[in-house]
């Protein structure tokens, strides 16, 4: 075993999840404030979690020292 640990990036472990099958889920932006001007459709779609594609997946997951 290495003498050395990587961090884990507390950004990106705060914005992202690990999921049980090992994908990465992430929440959308744009529902903080001033929701009012937003379309449904828009607030609906943002309220849900969604996966990364593969390739930001391996990014993520390496800031995230998994």
């Amino acid at each position: 075993m290495s003498k050395n640990k990587m961090k884990t990036h507390k950004a990106s472990s705060k914005r992202f999840k690990i999921t049980g099958s090992g994908k990465v889920s992430f929440h959308h932006a744009g529902t903080g404030h001033n929701t009012g001007k937003k379309s449904a459709r828009n607030r609906r779609v943002a309220k849900t979690r969604d996966t990364l594609p593969k390739g930001m997946e391996r990014k993520v997951k390496k800031s995230l020292c998994i």
